[in-house]
């Protein structure tokens, strides 16, 4: 998986299609992303201990890592991410115009 904990991507299907956000936490396993702002919900809270009210949280859930792209640090556009090696060390690149991710 390309994208990374703190990147910042744009989603590209779904319906928060064109929103942008960083990426909170990558699920590797899932091949799912936790971005800011992005895949809200409504969760209902029940109230824990006597006295404390129940809430309504909003928080976000995972999307797909298909539905995003990384944003492009030059150009500030979706791009893919490919790698080439600089002094000896892997380095992530934008596919479009060849700027570090």
């Amino acid at each position: 998986m390309k994208i990374k904990k703190g990147d910042t991507v744009i989603v590209i299907a779904g319906k928060d299609r064109g929103k942008s956000g960083a990426v909170l936490r990558a699920l590797p396993k899932k091949a799912q992303v936790l971005v800011e702002g992005v895949n809200m919900v409504k969760k209902h809270q029940k109230s824990r201990r006597r006295g404390q009210q129940g809430q309504i949280v909003i928080r976000p859930t995972p999307v797909d890592v298909s539905n995003v792209l990384v944003k492009d640090p030059k150009t500030g556009r979706p791009t893919r991410v490919g790698y080439r090696t600089e002094a000896g060390k892997k380095v992530r690149v934008a596919k479009q115009s060849g700027g570090k991710v």
